[in-house]
């Protein structure tokens, strides 16, 4: 397809709204309040000063913030973490040498935007926490029943994990009191890693006070499912993104134009992109197999040698959910860089080009295409597993889109379209201290 005929697509992509042009996909209805969660901004607040304070971390030294933080799109600047044993913030951060990690942090971090949405029902690469309105608690997750008792909501669940994690949060084995619950398997009860967590936030009288005031009971009751939802309430309101050039396409306040009008057309025509990119906030929430290369100390368990990451089949034990991960959404997209379960890209466009036909550049990829926060041995090692290569490629199961280069460019300025400018930096932003008197990362 030449640009020629990308420019005839402008004409008709208000026709593709109605669903009447054969092959396109419908643009989706405008989000409005009623899509999102409404917290309580007494509890929004609390969240706010958690989510930055390094007190949940078991060695003090790390918060939500560090991994998800504003400067980088709500994730961190790099391929692959460093979390426990690392100095510094995003693209910077580094080995700290009194307390080296021993692995970096398997899969990119995510960004953070909308997920205070309803239709959020799934999260983390290979969904392994989701909605089950089967169960009691509501929702599934790897975890025991007890694990998931007082969280209010999917969103506030998922901060179980890295608290836990001891390449993440927690802490080596013996390190402080929080990663020895880990260890010994202690999460929940009075001797348990979450009771270690909650007794310091109740011990500080600025956290105290404000709990007691929005749960009207005593702070001696604080739990951690208390913290959570606080942190989760915080998310849901700071990087709620709706208000892009996109958005305002879709209330018909104003048109995209010009290369984000043909980018547009192409997406939910002929380029295919919303078969799985659909819905407001373009992601069908489900799990695909699209090629990227694995590398890093992947998702196998710590005795295994292979350093392998099935995705998706770790979770359902289902052979044709093998390299499947959950369809990120694009929203603010053009800011959340590097791209893929394990960043395999740090440029977009370079994604795209490898995205739309996976199988046939899987040969040529480049490491030097991520971002790492220091080079670890052996990193890329799985690159030079020619077995695993084709059995990530044979999992495939996409077409391959010819895209001429003018038409990657304007689905590149239809993907910068879907930035929210005024979410970037969040609502509240970072606060400059907070009540544990913590460093606050900046």
């Amino acid at each position: 397809m030449r640009w020629a005929s990308v420019a005839g697509i402008i004409c008709v992509a208000g026709a593709a709204i109605a669903g009447d042009v054969p092959g396109r996909a419908a643009l989706p209805a405008p989000v409005s309040d009623a899509d999102f969660m409404a917290p309580d901004p007494a509890s929004v607040a609390l969240g706010h000063k958690l989510f930055y304070d390094p007190i949940l971390s078991g060695n003090r030294n790390i918060s939500c913030a560090t991994c998800h933080h504003p400067r980088f799109g709500t994730s961190d600047g790099v391929s692959l973490s460093l979390g426990e044993g690392g100095i510094g913030l995003g693209p910077d951060r580094r080995v700290d040498p009194d307390n080296p990690p021993e692995e970096l942090i398997p899969r990119n971090a995510p960004a953070l935007f909308n997920l205070g949405a309803h239709e959020f029902t799934v999260l983390f690469h290979d969904g392994r926490i989701e909605a089950d309105p089967s169960r009691a608690s509501g929702f599934r997750t790897p975890m025991g029943p007890e694990m998931v008792e007082g969280f209010d909501s999917l969103l506030s669940a998922q901060t179980m994990f890295p608290v836990l994690s001891q390449d993440e949060m927690a802490g080596h084995y013996s390190e402080n009191e929080v990663a020895q619950a880990v260890r010994q398997g202690f999460i929940t009860g009075p001797d348990g890693a979450w009771e270690k967590i909650s007794a310091r936030v109740r011990a500080i009288p600025d956290y105290a006070a404000g709990f007691e005031a929005l749960l009207g009971r005593p702070a001696a009751t604080l739990s951690f499912a208390d913290i959570s939802n606080a942190i989760a309430d915080f998310i849901a309101v700071e990087w709620r993104a709706d208000q892009s050039p996109f958005d305002a396409h879709l209330r018909g306040e104003a048109s995209l134009t010009g290369a984000a009008a043909a980018g547009m057309a192409l997406f939910y025509g002929p380029a295919r992109c919303a078969g799985c990119h659909s819905g407001p906030f373009q992601t069908d929430h489900g799990f695909h197999a699209m090629g990227v290369p694995q590398f890093g100390p992947g998702k196998a368990a710590r005795f295994e040698s292979h350093r392998r990451d099935m995705g998706r089949m770790r979770v359902t034990g289902r052979a044709e959910d093998a390299y499947a991960f959950r369809t990120p959404s694009l929203r603010n997209v053009a800011q959340t860089g590097p791209y893929g379960h394990v960043g395999s890209h740090t440029d977009l466009g370079a994604f795209l080009r490898f995205h739309i036909d996976p199988v046939g550049q899987s040969g040529g990829y480049d490491p030097a295409a991520a971002r790492l926060p220091e080079l670890h041995p052996g990193a890329f090692d799985p690159l030079a597993d020619s077995a695993e290569r084709a059995a990530i490629a044979a999992a495939v199961t996409a077409q391959p889109v010819a895209l001429e280069a003018e038409e990657i460019t304007a689905i590149l300025a239809f993907l910068d379209a879907l930035t929210d400018t005024s979410a970037i930096a969040g609502r509240l932003g970072v606060p400059e201290t907070v009540p544990s008197g913590l460093p606050v990362d900046q």
